[in-house]
């Protein structure tokens, strides 16, 4: 029994953490961003459902509730219908011209990226870059690289004279080139060596398991990886790149998603979450800050799809209003969000049918 409740806890805790801390820091967006443009925040609460403590300062209550899992913003005159004074009107949310809604609206996103650009920065400066290393696992049989004499383990240094540090300039070496005849200079042991590899069109799988075809010199990467260390401010830039890499990553597996390349039982949902959290958790401190930032630039890209009800969908409707010149009327804009609610329910159907489906085959 105590350890169910340990393991449990190993699970629960860090899940707490994790998106507690991520969708509070998405409202933290809304709320700077809407203080500081004039609207009034009548309510910023730290977690859901009935409040443990409150305190009300310059006009918002600030609260702490009971379920800790992020947090809420509410503004004044964010329904259109609710009836406002005179004296109300300057700080009301609807009132504000559109550029400042947008703002105020498009915070929240940006703040989830800003989370993971810090995150991931103090992970490059504190622990390093981790890159998979351009050594090969293995050598395909009947390959241009088995032809050239590659062998398990060799590590490539450099093609056609430009140094290679890391499997994906390599990768992207190769491809480069085409079908042009390649030098390589290879560390094999304490030995240096070049080989003239030529590489051949052939079929591959990419990340979505589609098959493409590309120039191939039929080696596999091995499962080493190399530490590159960097100062602070370069672990800052390449934050901001990788941050950059994974939301161009994430809004190619949703069109991918609605192509149907990619299969709708692919997707996690609260379970998968809370399990990883759980698993990275154990693994040490750094890990579930990777994870962290990871699902953080996840929460900006979903938020930021122009799906009514998510933020991406006012955004959406505030580019329509700022194009015309007028507001949507409030009729059009409450039967998008019905429809937009009704996908958003059916989505989290599946996804937590997907995150049972694991727990009984036991992935």
């Amino acid at each position: 029994m105590v350890a169910t409740l340990f393991a449990a806890a190993n699970i629960i805790i860090p899940t707490v953490i994790v998106l507690g801390i991520l969708i509070f820091v998405h409202e933290l967006g809304h709320f700077i961003v809407a203080k500081r443009s004039g609207v009034v925040v009548l309510c910023f609460s730290l977690g859901f459902g009935p409040k443990l403590i409150s305190i009300t300062r310059g006009g918002t209550e600030y609260r702490l509730s009971i379920i800790p899992l992020g947090g809420y913003v509410k503004m004044l005159g964010e329904d259109n219908e609710e009836p406002l004074t005179e004296e109300q009107l300057a700080g009301a949310f609807s009132k504000q011209p559109v550029g400042k809604r947008f703002g105020i609206v498009f915070a929240g996103p940006a703040m989830n990226f800003v989370l993971a650009i810090v995150l991931f920065t103090f992970l490059f400066a504190f622990s390093g870059i981790p890159e998979r290393a351009p050594e090969v696992g293995a050598v395909n049989p009947g390959s241009p690289a088995e032809m050239a004499g590659l062998q398990n383990g060799d590590r490539v240094l450099a093609v056609n004279g430009n140094q290679i540090s890391n499997w994906e300039e390599l990768s992207e070496a190769i491809e480069k080139q085409g079908q042009n005849p390649l030098a390589l200079q290879i560390k094999r042991g304490d030995q240096q060596l070049t080989a003239t590899v030529t590489p051949a069109v052939n079929e591959a799988t990419n990340l979505f398991g589609e098959t493409i075809k590309r120039p191939l010199i039929g080696i596999q990467a091995s499962e080493k990886y190399d530490i590159k260390e960097v100062n602070p401010l370069a672990a800052g830039y390449h934050a901001v790149l990788h941050t950059w890499k994974l939301t161009k990553l994430f809004l190619l597996t949703v069109v991918k998603l609605v192509q149907r390349v990619v299969p709708l039982n692919a997707l996690g949902g609260p379970i998968f979450i809370a399990q990883m959290a759980g698993q990275q958790a154990a693994e040490g401190i750094l890990n579930l800050i990777n994870l962290m930032a990871f699902i953080s630039v996840n929460l900006a890209v979903l938020n930021l799809l122009p799906i009514p009800v998510l933020d991406g969908g006012h955004l959406f409707f505030f580019t329509i209003e700022a194009i015309i010149g007028r507001p949507i009327s409030i009729k059009k804009i409450e039967l998008a969000q019905k429809v937009g609610l009704f996908l958003l329910l059916a989505l989290m159907v599946v996804v937590i049918f997907n995150d049972i489906m694991r727990l009984i085959r036991g992935a």
